[in-house]
């Protein structure tokens, strides 16, 4: 039988979802000044499976339609840990980065042609301060954590994207990048933290891959996250380490729920409670993705 993780076409949802995207697509309005602030997210990325997950494109693609097009895209992923503070290439139609193994081969054949970058960089690096120098690796692409969301959220790819390091898990610290980089959203600047909200894979078992049961250290995690994420309880969330139940399985490493913290800094009140957009399971794993205003 046919799954997200054995299609009988490799991507074939995606083409299908392509049929009504492409035109909603070309319909969405365009950001301006009159709009004020766009949100910042956290989305859980869904890595190359996401392109056959029909319903999960179209939760990820309703998200962005529910928002003015943004000028530009800035996107920290759990997948670029760099020190220091590193920014993509910037140029028009760099090369994406295929950081995933095992897969079929069509998706090593995708692309995403964004537009020039150059004008986002320039912002982003005038934001910050001496102490944290900007280094640009003009020819790293977005990789997967960047691409493959964003190609379901922007597929005709006509809004420029720089991606930005992880340079650190230290949550004060992230969260200071966010402040940073929280003007920008004023300018239409679309600030997204990539991970997930859920990711340990070398826990899974066969029955929670193939049958969807939840492992209790992924339920308890996400019910915890979303409990203080609904409360605002950004201290409870950056203390993560000790008062995250099942945090040593849920996240052997910590990169896929630090980019929360991004997000956390570039929002107006990170002490708000956060709109949920996507919630449920993948193999077990929370997909949770929310924004903040």
């Amino acid at each position: 039988m046919a799954s997200i993780f054995d299609p009988q076409v490799p991507a074939g949802a995606f083409d299908d979802f392509l049929v009504d995207a492409l035109p909603a697509a070309r319909e969405q309005r365009s950001w301006t000044a009159e709009d004020g602030a766009l949100p910042s997210l956290y989305l859980s990325h869904g890595a190359p499976p996401l392109f056959d997950d029909g319903p999960w494109m179209r939760d990820l693609h309703t998200w962005a339609l529910s928002m003015p097009k943004p000028k530009d895209v800035l996107i920290v992923s759990a997948h670029w840990e760099s020190a220091p503070l590193s920014l993509s290439g910037s140029a028009a139609h760099t090369p994406l980065v295929y950081d995933f193994g095992g897969f079929a081969r069509r998706y090593y054949e995708m692309t995403y042609e964004t537009p020039d970058a150059s004008d986002l960089a320039r912002r982003v690096a005038a934001a910050m301060p001496d102490s944290e120098p900007v280094h640009e690796h003009s020819n790293r692409g977005l990789d997967h954590g960047a691409w493959v969301p964003l190609k379901v959220m922007y597929p005709l790819g006509d809004v420029p994207v720089l991606q930005m390091s992880l340079p650190t898990h230290d949550p004060e610290r992230l969260m200071d990048l966010g402040r940073r980089v929280r003007e920008l959203r004023e300018e239409g600047t679309l600030v997204i933290g990539s991970g997930f909200m859920t990711h340990g894979l070398p826990f899974l078992t066969r029955e929670s891959v193939t049958s969807g049961q939840v492992p209790s250290w992924s339920a308890d995690f996400d019910a915890w996250a979303a409990d203080a994420l609904d409360r605002g309880d950004v201290d409870a969330l950056a203390d993560y380490a000790h008062r995250a139940p099942g945090l040593p399985y849920a996240h052997p490493t910590v990169e896929h729920f630090t980019p929360l913290f991004v997000t956390l800094g570039a929002a107006d009140q990170p002490e708000r409670p956060v709109t949920t957009t996507i919630d449920g399971w993948m193999m077990g794993l929370s997909r949770r993705s929310f924004q903040l205003q």
